[in-house]
């Protein structure tokens, strides 16, 4: 745990005791602040006062003599409706922020990369992290990813923090600076939360929104919205900019071609690596974060040589395309993490060879998986579970054969069935495009239980 000692002497509030939360209150004692923290769920309550936090009821608070609220990122403060602690903060003129600008006060010798994006923030956040690791540089991984950003190990100079950043977490940004911002993608997502399009797009953009020293942007250019924020930046004299494609050539950029990493920032282009030969980043979505960690990681100073390495060891993570086993010729993939249907998307776009057998379903997102009617065609066979299968099944209609399974259990077996039967090199790719708490606590939960499914089967831990 990182102490935080810019507030010693002064009360600060902790409003959500959750993960980021109940790590910010213990990092402010530590450093001598007194801490008044509150959770709305007394089972929150009770871990924070059997872990020594002073416990008071924010929602009767009065502001006036505290020096700042911490938010956890999960509770709003503008929309659709600001909790009560945050408004009652706000109209006392109280700042609110959270852990990320924590760490910042608390680490000011450190370099920071921040990761941010509606997609791949995650693989290109502990991508990143391993290629500085392998290179032999210190540096810890978290934020949005992984642990906390106080609970992280304390790094002078010569250290690194590598984050990932939410749309929630950089809104509660205030002078917090990256050396190396990193934006992969935008697509709408928690448009409620943020008031709509241009809400989400500037609780984003808040990565931009300090400079320190000489900072680098690398930013995909892929969607109209990032292209837009990427020419914006590139008006701003303080960043200096290396725009990625995985779609086109960029001049004095990253991006690639034909499968190959191409890196044109420097006299000429170079052709880097071949991105078809790294099997834990296989399809155009882990591309761009490839693309994207290179830039990130050049720009921290490393050579080609040391990235090139780092990329090609990467083991990956956890339910984003994650292979768990092959048994008798099939290989299972576990992308839980494809919670909506963009996600899918780039999931459903990296098998275009293989026979398919996808398991989709849970809680529907908005528009379901209508955007996916251009990979129908890919799939042999979908296998439908929770809340959102009899929608799911209606949308296939007759281009897709399917079946609802209804629990992911029986999916498994089901489809694992069909595609021994088919013969040939099979892949059975669990990518709900849906929400997990139907029938799972979160899309970890779903993923665990897919990979325990799968290796259950005869031959399932080979």
């Amino acid at each position: 745990m990182i102490r935080v000692a810019s507030y010693k002497g002064d009360r600060v509030a902790v409003m959500g005791l959750a993960r980021s939360g109940l790590i910010a209150a213990e990092a402010l004692m530590a450093g001598g602040a007194e801490v008044l923290a509150w959770d709305d769920a007394p089972g929150r309550r009770d871990i924070a006062r059997a872990s020594g936090i002073n416990l008071a009821d924010l929602t009767r608070a009065r502001f006036a003599g505290i020096r700042a609220l911490i938010l956890s990122p999960g509770i709003p403060h503008t929309f659709p409706r600001p909790n009560p602690v945050a408004a009652a903060a706000k109209a006392a003129g109280t700042p609110i922020i959270g852990d990320i600008e924590l760490l910042a006060q608390a680490m000011p010798a450190a370099r920071y990369v921040g990761v941010t994006g509606t997609n791949g923030k995650s693989t290109t956040t502990a991508l990143i992290g391993h290629i500085l690791k392998t290179a032999g540089l210190k540096a810890e991984v978290g934020g949005n990813l992984g642990m906390a950003a106080l609970a992280l190990a304390p790094l002078g100079a010569e250290g690194c923090y590598v984050l990932e950043l939410s749309s929630y977490q950089l809104e509660l940004i205030r002078k917090a600076a990256f050396d190396v911002a990193v934006w992969l993608n935008l697509t709408p997502d928690h448009l409620d939360r943020h008031g709509g399009m241009a809400g989400y797009i500037a609780a984003k953009r808040r990565l931009f929104a300090t400079v320190r020293g000489a900072p680098v942007a690398v930013i995909g250019i892929d969607d109209a919205p990032s292209r837009a924020v990427a020419d914006s930046i590139a008006a701003e004299s303080a960043w200096r900019l290396t725009r990625i494609s995985v779609i086109s050539a960029v001049a004095g950029g990253v991006f690639v071609e034909d499968g190959h990493l191409i890196d044109d920032t420097g006299r000429s282009a170079v052709e880097v690596m071949d991105l078809r030969e790294v099997p834990r980043l296989r399809g155009r979505h882990n591309w761009q974060n490839a693309v994207a960690a290179y830039a990130a990681a050049r720009a921290m100073g490393l050579g080609r040589s040391d990235i090139v390495a780092g990329i090609a060891g990467f083991p990956g993570l956890p339910h984003r395309q994650e292979w768990v086993a092959t048994v008798d010729g099939v290989r299972f993939v576990n992308d839980s993490k494809a919670t909506n249907a963009e996600a899918a998307t780039r999931a459903l776009a990296a098998y275009d060879r293989e026979p398919l057998y996808w398991i989709a379903g849970g809680v529907a997102k908005a528009g379901g998986i209508a955007a996916l009617a251009d990979f129908f065609p890919r799939v042999r066979r979908a296998f439908l579970i929770g809340e959102a299968a009899p929608g799911f099944a209606a949308t296939l209609g007759a281009a897709v054969p399917h079946e609802i399974a209804g629990t992911l259990d029986r999916a498994v077996a089901a489809a694992f069935a069909a595609a021994r039967k088919a013969g040939g090199d099979a892949v059975v790719l669990l990518s709900p495009a849906c929400a997990s708490f139907d029938q799972f606590t979160d899309f970890e939960a779903r993923g665990d239980a897919f990979r325990a499914l799968v290796t259950a089967l005869p031959g399932g831990r080979s």
